[in-house]
């Protein structure tokens, strides 16, 4: 668990992270160098859930050795499948990161939405969803890593 009381932005108090795989933690469907790292250890506070669509085929392969539970979605709809996964844990207590259309509802409903910006771009509805932007997976990653530089970014 995380707890941090940031001024003007009130008291957080996280037990999830659940993040979008394809674009967000992956470029091309191989996972960026030193996400795994950091997972494992955010693993060790927090709860780590991976939904994905899996467009690439790779998540399976490329998170063997990450604490986390993963979710291959299915179907149409993936915006409202995330969304729905981050209310059933109980959306106050959940950070989640994405980049995509598909993670827009997903961002707006966490406590904490982060929206990262890689190699494959960040949708406008997913950056106008999102608490935070970064332009960059370990950025947004060392920013639980290192919740100072959380609080300083949401404080009012």
């Amino acid at each position: 668990m995380l707890e941090i009381d940031i001024p003007g932005f009130g008291k957080v108090r996280l037990e999830y992270l659940v993040s979008d795989f394809t674009g967000t933690l992956s470029v091309d469907g191989g996972l960026f160098h030193g996400v795994r790292e950091r997972l494992n250890t955010i693993a060790e506070f927090l709860k780590v859930c991976i939904l994905t669509a899996d467009t690439f085929g790779k998540a399976r392969v490329e998170l063997e050795g990450v604490k986390c539970v993963m979710h291959i979605l299915e179907g149409e709809n993936h915006d409202v499948q995330k969304e729905e996964y981050v209310k059933k844990l109980g959306a106050e207590s959940v950070v989640a990161l994405g980049n995509g259309n598909n993670d827009r509802k997903m961002l707006k409903t966490a406590r904490i939405g982060i929206a990262v910006c890689l190699s494959e771009g960040c949708a406008a509805d997913a950056v106008k969803s999102a608490d935070i932007i970064t332009n960059s997976v370990l950025d947004a990653l060392d920013l639980l890593l290192n919740h100072k530089r959380l609080k300083a970014t949401l404080r009012f």
